[in-house]
């Protein structure tokens, strides 16, 4: 793995630079979408390439391991070509997963057993076996596994689960050591720094973590449900103590406007559910702000959803199309509203990296946020 940096904005920290990983080029800043259990949902690879023009996607190491299991992705030579995606990937350990089954699950020093959310079945995670998990998965980027604290947390709790995290992070290095890729190709492992909304915690967390020289980090626990404000300020405490020369993740961030704040405040890679999910009920992203189709208001409205990026699809059915499609139950509504809200988020990265190369970033970030969050 690689990372060059071609520029720095001079207003902000933002950077635009190309992260090189063994299945293709990153262009940072980017957005990830969410591949959950193999696929982004209600979007064909091809349209993610070939539409969408996304360089790496996201894949789960706990809904994977369930299903379809490691038997079965072992036996097709990893998720790249049982999922047919020739580019890079990145595994989610399943840290928050086992975060989000809090009445499943039970978190000790060896690491945390839970019930499947499928038939109830007991497994245990470790930060051994999870490394395990991913090798066979065959992603280019592993994430540690962590422990994610919900928000509010007190802060004992705050800082005991960042040491047992760091703790964890030791053994998944010692394993990621002592093994190697099943493909013929390397994976590279990203330490999560963590610490809620304390600052000694965060700067303890982003310490530790850059201390162990890996070559991507990546800030979780944060879009938990803490305020806008304490994520910014936890994100720019991090980032301003992590190595300028590698690249940062913001883990499951979030709406256009987090994402365009993030970018200023020095981060480079982003992930989150939000636009599929959303497309999913009718909530549509433009660059003038934010539709919910299903209103009334749509219905005799033949402007066409938004022209402003690479989906051909967005320049050609109608508000009213579109509403018709969500009214009267047809799959077709979610496809082209996924489609759609996944090629503004990349048009968006795509458009913050030019912005920063021909340095007028802060400028254009400043009228995007504004519009950004207007509700049409």
């Amino acid at each position: 793995m690689s990372f060059q940096i071609h520029k720095t904005d001079t207003n902000t920290k933002a950077r635009a630079g190309t992260l090189k990983l063994a299945h293709g080029d990153v262009r940072t800043p980017i957005f990830m979408p969410v591949g959950t259990v193999g696929t982004v949902k209600a979007i064909r690879q091809s349209e993610l390439e070939q539409t969408a023009d996304a360089d790496i996607i996201l894949g789960n190491t706990y809904h994977l391991y369930l299903r379809p299991g490691m038997e079965t992705l072992q036996s097709a030579g990893g998720l790249h070509p049982f999922m047919s995606w020739n580019r890079p990937i990145l595994t989610d350990s399943g840290g928050y997963q086992v975060y989000s089954l809090s009445q499943r699950r039970k978190i000790k020093e060896e690491g945390v057993t839970f019930s499947s959310h499928i038939d109830g079945s007991r497994h245990l995670f470790t930060p051994e076996n999870v490394m395990d998990i991913q090798r066979k998965i065959g992603s280019d980027i592993m994430m540690a596994f962590d422990e994610c604290p919900p928000y509010p947390s007190e802060y004992r709790y705050a800082k005991d689960s960042m040491e047992l995290t760091h703790r964890w992070l030791d053994r998944c290095i010692h394993r990621v050591n002592e093994t190697e890729g099943l493909y013929g190709y390397e994976q590279e492992l990203a330490p999560i720094v963590q610490g809620s909304t304390f600052r000694d915690l965060r700067i303890a967390s982003a310490e530790f973590v850059a201390s162990k020289n890996c070559n991507i980090h990546a800030i979780g626990g944060l879009s938990v449900g803490e305020p806008v404000e304490e994520m910014y300020a936890m994100t720019d405490l991090v980032c301003g103590i992590l190595p300028e020369d590698k690249p940062r993740y913001l883990m499951g961030v979030g709406t256009p406007v987090n994402i365009l704040e993030n970018i200023a405040l020095g981060v480079d890679m982003f992930d989150c559910v939000m636009p599929t999910r959303n497309a999913r009920h009718g909530l549509i992203y433009t660059a003038e702000g934010i539709i919910n189709i299903k209103n009334a208001r749509w219905s005799r409205d033949f402007s066409v959803l938004d022209v402003n990026f690479g989906d051909p699809d967005s320049g050609r059915y109608s508000k009213a199309y579109l509403r018709h499609l969500f009214v009267a139950g047809e799959i077709l509504g979610l496809q082209i509203a996924s489609l759609h809200n996944i090629s503004f988020y990349l048009w968006l990265v795509r458009e913050a990296r030019t912005h920063i190369l021909e340095g007028d970033f802060y400028e254009w970030k400043q009228q995007m946020v504004k519009k950004l969050a207007n509700r049409l």
